[in-house]
């Protein structure tokens, strides 16, 4: 985890190519894979994330994601808040988020539980080249009953045009990895 931030921090320094902008208007649909580090409990899913730019520094942002998870579990997550982003260069945006956050576990049976919180994540944004951003963050989330998570959010996006880009993520927390791939599309610019 510190060799991953430390490269992160490199780049953002090191950076001699010139991007057009950060953009904060898209919506990107994901396909996950979702590993829990203590039980033996793992899944995959469907995901949606949403962000609209409300002015050059502030951005409102929404993601759900559905996850079917061994032993007949389902999980669903939904988050939506507000970020402030910032130009350090050219080619590095800085970004902070505050969001409300709930998850729904659904078992077999009576089983049900759902929780809600609050959550907060800094990162960067690097234009590594015109066509390729590389991302990474911190992200915490506070949930009432089930406690509070750290995770290492790290993640690429290669450009084929204004519109699409390929994504590419994962995300390293206290007790759960996730790894995700798929299509970011841009609107707006």
């Amino acid at each position: 985890m510190i060799r991953t931030t430390l490269v992160l921090l490199l780049l953002t320094f090191s950076a001699s190519v010139s991007a057009q902008g950060f953009d904060y208007n898209y919506l990107q649909l994901d396909y996950g894979r979702i590993d829990f580090d203590d039980i033996d409990v793992d899944g995959d899913g469907v995901g949606i994330t949403g962000s609209f730019a409300i002015n050059p520094d502030w951005h409102v942002f929404a993601d759900y994601q559905g996850v079917d998870l061994d032993f007949g579990l389902d999980a669903t997550t939904f988050g939506a808040g507000i970020g402030y982003n910032t130009e350090l260069s050219k080619t590095v945006d800085a970004f902070a988020r505050f969001s409300y956050q709930r998850i729904d576990l659904d078992a077999p049976g009576p089983g049900n539980f759902d929780d809600d919180g609050l959550g907060f994540g800094v990162g960067l944004r690097f234009a590594a080249s015109v066509d390729l951003e590389l991302h990474g963050a911190i992200d915490y989330v506070d949930l009432d009953d089930i406690g509070d998570d750290t995770a290492l959010t790290v993640g690429g996006l290669y450009s084929f045009s204004d519109a699409f880009a390929l994504a590419l993520g994962a995300s390293f927390g206290d007790d759960v990895s996730t790894y995700s791939v798929g299509g970011r599309f841009y609107f707006g610019k």
